[in-house]
C-alpha cells in the first residue's frame, strides 16, 4: 500500500505565529501523548495559540499547549490540559536547534498539528519576532493584495 498526502489532516495551525514572528527554519516533530491525549487530538480539541518548546538537558518540551480533556475518559483516566509534551527529534536535529535558540531573539513555535499516517506531528519552527511596525507592513500588504485581486475580478467581469 504506498503512502500518500492524503495521509496527513492537520489538526490546528497557529495562526498567531505567522503574525508575530518572521519564519527562519520548519522541523517535523513527533509528541508523546497519552492515550487520552490522542483522542482529543483526533477530535480537533488543541490549542496552540501561546505555546512554545524549550530545550532542557538534551530534550525538546513543549510547553503551555493545551490539549482538552477526552469527554469520554472519566476523572481518573483523563490528562492535564497544559502538562508539558516530549517533542520527539533526532539527537542532531536537538543540537542544530540548541545553538540557533541560543542566538539573540530566536525562540522555538509550533506552527501547526497534524496527523500524519495516524501519528500526532508537530511543526516546530525556529522563529524571531516581529516589531510594531514590521506587523503593520504586513497588515498593509496583505491589504493592497486583496484590493489588487479585488480590482481584477472587477475588471474581468
Amino acid at each position: 500500500m504506498s503512502r500518500t498526502a492524503e495521509d496527513t489532516r492537520t489538526i490546528t495551525t497557529n495562526r498567531k505565529a505567522y503574525h508575530d514572528y518572521f519564519i527562519e527554519e520548519t522541523y517535523e516533530a513527533g509528541i508523546a501523548l497519552t492515550g487520552s491525549e490522542i483522542k482529543s487530538v483526533r477530535q480537533g480539541k488543541v490549542n496552540l495559540r501561546d505555546s512554545y518548546a524549550r530545550i532542557e538537558r538534551g530534550e525538546v518540551w513543549l510547553l503551555n499547549c493545551h490539549i482538552s480533556t477526552y469527554e469520554q475518559g472519566g476523572r481518573y483516566f483523563n490528562h492535564d490540559p497544559l502538562r508539558p509534551r516530549k517533542l520527539l527529534l533526532r539527537r542532531d536535529e536537538i543540537s542544530r536547534l540548541a545553538g540557533k535558540v541560543e542566538q539573540r531573539g530566536l525562540t522555538l513555535v509550533p506552527l501547526r498539528l497534524y496527523l500524519k499516517h495516524g501519528l500526532a506531528k508537530i511543526e516546530l519552527a525556529v522563529v524571531r519576532g516581529k516589531h510594531k511596525y514590521d506587523k503593520r507592513q504586513a497588515i498593509a500588504e496583505r491589504d493592497a493584495q486583496r484590493e489588487i485581486e479585488r480590482a481584477l475580478r472587477e475588471r474581468s467581469r
